[in-house]
């Protein structure tokens, strides 16, 4: 087994994986236009913030398992991998307190306008009386869009602060609200209109794209402040720079549309950049959170070796379209399923899912086949008559 990492990874990581009897080669200077003529002959690749586009993934001759040393797989054309079979899996909720601690950590610095005066005193300039001004988070509502693991933590954060937390998730409820103890928003305008701070933690969806609109941005409070630690694309950049500067609504960003990819490029929206407090996308990136990722991503990898399968893969269909389940009761024996797997493609029946136990000293097994069609009687009946099997039924 073989597996490419684009990114940056522990050493202790890498170790492991290869302890797991893998040829591991790192490469973190890797970018997206690099992935093609790099992946090979690998059977699994491994990224942070390299993007993994249909050429990758198209050039790349074994490869069966994307993994994201994070939570989203915007950056992973999964439409391809669909298409080609390869499972892609993720590591999520183990970025939860970092991207917290830094959500936190803007709301202060955009209420304080810590760059501001941090730049006026590396110019020289002792502006104690025009940054004396500031109304403090205690007491102050804050407004979380979307209500996740992140979202959560900021939450616990927030109440620790003596802040009043109030939140809009689709999957949130006023029962599970009350459970929480926060406030229950039955839409995003009505926590714009509440809240003095309103804190972001969306995925990257159709459905959410530009959420954070003008319409939203308009209901918000003026001189309320605006914190984005999840995606760029969920706020709508023209909408907020009007937002700025006609209503003074102060802005915390750790993601941006458009942002670029990689390490050191040059950042093109340097006007957005001057009205807010900003920071490169390092929401996860710390010492902490990104041994916690390696170390999932290492178990993603160690149970796909061990099962075929990895866990938190976000790629497999949820629901089987297979109409009837045909369960098999059979002998432990050579050929069995194969002569049924004959049978049912000489009818032209596709198995959507399969599964086979094997029962305790190995004698017999009972397998499930899901299809899409209802086999013929004639078909089961043939099957009964199988000395090798024990029971049919159909369900």
């Amino acid at each position: 087994m073989k597996i490419l990492i684009a990114d940056k990874m522990s050493s202790s990581a890498v170790k492991a994986l290869e302890e797991l009897g893998a040829q591991v080669a790192v490469n973190a200077d890797l970018k997206a236009e690099d992935l093609p003529a790099a992946i090979g002959d690998a059977d699994i690749l491994i990224v942070r913030s390299t993007k993994v586009t249909t050429a990758t993934i198209d050039a790349a001759q074994s490869l069966s398992l994307i993994i994201r040393a994070g939570a989203g797989v915007n950056t992973i054309d999964i439409d391809e991998a669909n298409r080609r079979g390869i499972y892609v899996a993720n590591c999520p909720g183990k970025n939860t307190d970092a991207i917290a601690e830094l959500a936190i950590g803007l709301m202060i610095s955009a209420d304080r306008r810590l760059v501001n005066a941090t730049n006026d005193l590396r110019a020289g300039k002792w502006r104690k009386k025009e940054y004396g001004k500031a109304r403090g988070l205690k007491g102050r509502t804050l407004g979380i869009v979307g209500l996740g693991s992140i979202g959560k933590a900021v939450a616990k954060c927030a109440k620790g602060l003596d802040m009043e937390v109030i939140a809009w998730s689709r999957s949130l409820t006023p029962e599970k609200a009350e459970a929480l103890e926060i406030g229950y928003c039955e839409s995003p305008l009505d926590l714009a209109r509440l809240a003095d701070v309103v804190s972001v933690h969306l995925a990257a969806k159709a459905e959410t794209k530009n959420l954070i609109s003008d319409e939203f941005l308009g209901a918000m409070k003026e001189g309320s402040i605006l914190i984005n630690t999840s995606r760029g694309e969920v706020v709508d950049t023209g909408a907020l720079k009007k937002a700025i500067e006609g209503r003074n609504i102060k802005v915390g960003l750790d993601v941006f549309e458009n942002e670029p990819a990689g390490n050191d490029p040059a950042f093109a929206d340097t006007h957005l950049a001057a009205l807010i407090t900003g920071t490169p996308h390092i929401g996860a990136s710390t010492d902490q959170a990104s041994e916690a990722i390696a170390e999932e991503a290492v178990r993603v990898v160690r149970t796909y070796c061990q099962t075929g399968k990895p866990v938190n893969s976000v790629n497999v269909r949820e629901r089987t379209s297979a109409i009837i389940n045909l369960v098999i009761r059979h002998f432990n024996r050579v050929g069995v399923l194969a002569g049924v797997l004959d049978e049912l493609r000489t009818e032209g029946v596709n198995i959507e899912e399969m599964e086979n136990t094997v029962f305790e000293g190995g004698a017999a097994a009972c397998c499930t086949l899901k299809l899409d069609q209802e086999p013929s009687e004639a078909l089961v009946a043939k099957l009964r008559r199988d000395e090798s099997i024990i029971q049919i039924m159909l369900k």
